[in-house]
């Protein structure tokens, strides 16, 4: 097993949680934020993925990096930014979602974000915007907008997925906020658990919807793009996969209290279809 733990931001006693600190350039307090990559074998894509984190103009950044036990070369690549990634393990998982709670269990920011190796943020102020709007509206949570893109063309899009069209009573059919825009308070995976690993494809559904749709912690929808999503990830991944997902969007919701059936989950694939033609402005 490797470990790796640097720390990134001088943090003094009591600063840990709520920090009162503020920067000269701005009005509003400054949170650390956790973010959080796990990645296996894709050292074509996570060095774009670990620049774009590393390169935020944010104050407070803790990066941490969760690689399953990679033989492609993906070690050396995180190896090279050992002084910019404040924890980062190498050892064998159960899967992504296990990967990832591992990951907030390392994380020790007032928020948590996830950013997986295939995808990157689109702005080096990304993170600054993200943490002005939990300052600003006093929210649990905050999620934003994404583009799909082409996996080897990333200036080609794909798919422009608007979180804007997400309401709590959306989870029924099948519908939730981007999740790789998705950044929420470290003390909601502490009252309300983390991902569960017994989810193939949708924990990330499950873990929104329980935490959105059940304990309805609060929100704020941020009218920004902020990251790029490569295709061909394991959401992506084919029809088979795409049943396994619906199966367990349905299962989701009955496990959190929300009604739904096959008919509604799948008319999502309307609004999908539309997101196709869909371009930002």
């Amino acid at each position: 097993r490797l470990y790796r733990n640097k720390a990134q931001v001088e943090v003094l006693p009591g600063e840990r949680f709520n920090s009162k600190k503020k920067t000269a350039a701005s009005d509003f307090t400054v949170l650390k934020i956790s973010i959080i990559t796990v990645v296996l074998n894709n050292s074509k894509c996570v060095e774009d993925c670990i620049q774009s984190v590393i390169g935020q103009t944010y104050a407070d950044v803790e990066y941490i990096v969760v690689d399953g036990g990679s033989k492609d070369g993906t070690l050396d690549i995180i190896k090279k930014y050992n002084d910019k990634i404040a924890r980062w393990i190498s050892e064998p998982d159960q899967g992504i979602y296990d990967a990832m709670n591992k990951g907030i269990k390392l994380s020790s920011g007032d928020i948590v974000g996830i950013l997986n190796s295939d995808d990157f943020y689109v702005r080096n102020d990304v993170l600054s915007d993200v943490m002005k709007e939990f300052s600003e509206k006093k929210v649990d949570s905050v999620f934003a907008d994404l583009l799909y893109v082409n996996r080897n063309n990333t200036d080609r899009i794909v798919r422009y997925y608007k979180s804007s069209h997400f309401a709590p009573c959306k989870f029924a059919y099948g519908w939730m906020p981007a999740h790789p825009t998705f950044f929420v308070k470290r003390s909601c995976y502490e009252k309300y658990g983390l991902y569960k690993t017994d989810y193939k494809i949708a924990a990330d559904y499950e873990l929104l919807v329980r935490f959105l749709g059940r304990f309805r912690i609060s929100y704020s929808y941020l009218p920004k793009i902020i990251i790029k999503m490569r295709i061909g990830g394991i959401s992506t991944a084919g029809l088979k996969s795409n049943w396994i997902l619906n199966r367990e969007i349905i299962r989701a919701c009955k496990e959190n209290g929300i009604k739904t059936n096959i008919f509604k989950v799948f008319s999502k694939y309307l609004v999908k279809i539309s997101q196709l033609f869909e371009r930002p402005e």
